[in-house]
Parts: structure tokens; sequence; C-alpha cells
């Protein structure tokens, strides 16, 4: 890590509370973690449907994909990896010409390339959520970097992303979060990509995981809330 002594997190926790106004005010911002044993209940299919959802909207307005949602299950079958392997060219251009759903071919496409993606993890793992489960918490780069690499459209934030609309724990590189991290002396770019630079940030939250106890999740929002406008109908750190 590129920081000699880095912030202590008890410092920007206090910046975000004064900005905040009350610890009830940022305890009402902190997102609810879901417990490591209850990941295994998350269905294989919910995994694509969100891998999905994600995808659909980068780029996109997120509120329309909401509204369209119900159909996007349905378009796709509830998301089953197996049938979405079944697809033929025929019926993605079908899909590619439905309005009832976003008429993106390549995103289109990602579907299937995902189901192969999560089916490859089922036959090394047993099913995706156990994967999920089993990752060791400190790698999350690593993960993501998975994502990036074994998935299609997964990197960025996507695949983050997809991890913490489930509440899995986890960190989201916004730009106040990423903000955050260099004023803590952090040395990364603004949009950080690279190898150094992620692995710069896991070893800064990591720092910050064992001194204070709290989860990715929260550590990221508390980031996120001490920095930047927080407008909070936008807020998604």
């Amino acid at each position: 890590m590129s920081v000699s002594k880095p912030t202590n997190f008890n410092t920007i926790y206090t910046r975000a509370l004064k900005r905040k106004g009350s610890e009830q005010a940022l305890q009402a911002l902190l997102p609810e973690v879901l417990p490591l044993h209850k990941i295994v209940n998350i269905g294989d299919d919910r995994f694509l449907a969100e891998m999905t959802r994600c995808i659909f909207q980068a780029g996109f307005v997120w509120r329309v994909i909401n509204q369209k949602w119900p159909n996007f299950e349905q378009a796709f079958f509830k998301f089953d990896p197996q049938k979405m392997l079944l697809l033929s060219p025929d019926f993605i251009d079908k899909l590619s010409a439905d309005k009832s759903i976003v008429r993106n071919r390549q995103k289109i496409i990602s579907v299937p390339q995902n189901a192969q993606f999560i089916i490859d993890i089922q036959h090394e793992h047993g099913s995706f959520s156990q994967f999920i489960q089993q990752w060791p918490i400190q790698d999350l780069v690593g993960l993501y970097q998975l994502f990036k690499k074994r998935g299609c459209r997964l990197g960025g934030m996507t695949g983050p992303r997809v991890l913490r609309n489930f509440g899995i724990d986890s960190f989201l590189l916004t730009r106040d979060v990423v903000h955050c991290l260099q004023q803590s002396g952090l040395d990364i770019r603004d949009t950080p990509s690279s190898l150094t630079d992620l692995n710069k940030i896991q070893s800064l939250f990591n720092h910050w995981q064992q001194e204070s106890g709290l989860s990715f999740t929260h550590l990221s929002r508390i980031c996120a809330c001490s920095v930047g406008e927080n407008k909070l109908q936008f807020d998604q750190k």
C-alpha cells in the first residue's frame, strides 16, 4: 500500500457523521449486509437475472429497465441458465426486435454468455452461490477481476453492483468513494482500473476493516457520505 500512514477510519466516520447531521441519519444510509450463510439461498437464475439487469442499466435510465423488468423475466424464461444456452440465433433476432424490453442486441447476447459463465462455475464449485460464499472477502478485487475476465460486460462497476444489489458484502468504487480514498492519502487514478491501483484499494479497505470491524459495504458507504454532494435520490454508493 502506498500510504505510509493511512487515515484512521474514525476520522472519515466523524466527517460523514458531521455531514449527515446525526448518528441516526448516517446509520439509516447504511445498506443491510446479507449474512454469509444466506448467500447459498440465492438461486443461480437470480444471479443471471441481476447480471442482466445491471448490464442493461449501464449507460441507460435505470427506471426504464426496472419498469420493463417483468417483460425481461418473461422474455428470458426467468433466466434459467440452461435454457439460456439454447437460445437460437433466430430467437436472439426476435428478442432484438422485442419492444417490450430494451432492444440492445449486444446486451441481449450477453445473457447466454453469462449463462455459460455461471454453468462453468457450477461445474467447478457446485453452484454459483456456493462459489461466491466461499470467495475470500479480503480479495474482492480478485472476484471483480474474475467477473470481468470470465463474464460478459461485467467489468467496471457492473460486477460489483450485482453483488451489492443482493446485499453481499462489497465495496463500490464510485466517484465519491475514490475521492475519499485519495483524500486519505492513496495514490490512485480518478478512475482506478489498473491492478496496481485496485490492489492498493483492497489493501486499504482490508486495513480499515480490521481497524473498525465494519463490513466493506458500510466502509464504502461511509466513505461516500464523507465527501461529495451525496444527493440521496441518486445515492448508489
